[in-house]
């Protein structure tokens, strides 16, 4: 692994890494109040398209960042979008 490799790999675990306390949090407690759905809303499509990037360039750090990242701010989004739903029910 190049050294270049190699700080691509811990710039994905610490940026991942740093999201997984808040999704672990909306994921337990189901409370999206605080939340905005622009940003999540945002934020997803985001890494959708930087992981569709990283599959076209074969790059693995930014597949692995963005897929892990994409499925967690997918599952948020969509507990923000159900607690919407709720609020209008």
């Amino acid at each position: 692994m190049t050294p270049i490799a190699v700080i691509g790999m811990i710039a994905a675990a610490l940026t991942t890494g740093a999201y997984i306390p808040q999704a672990w949090k909306t994921i337990k407690t189901r409370s999206t109040k605080d939340l905005s759905l622009i940003t999540f809303s945002m934020l997803f499509a985001g890494t959708i398209m930087w992981l569709i990037y990283g599959l076209y360039i074969n790059d693995t750090p930014l597949v692995l960042a963005n897929g892990i990242t994409a499925s967690l701010s997918g599952i948020i989004f969509c507990i923000k979008i159900a607690s919407i739903k709720n609020e209008k029910d």
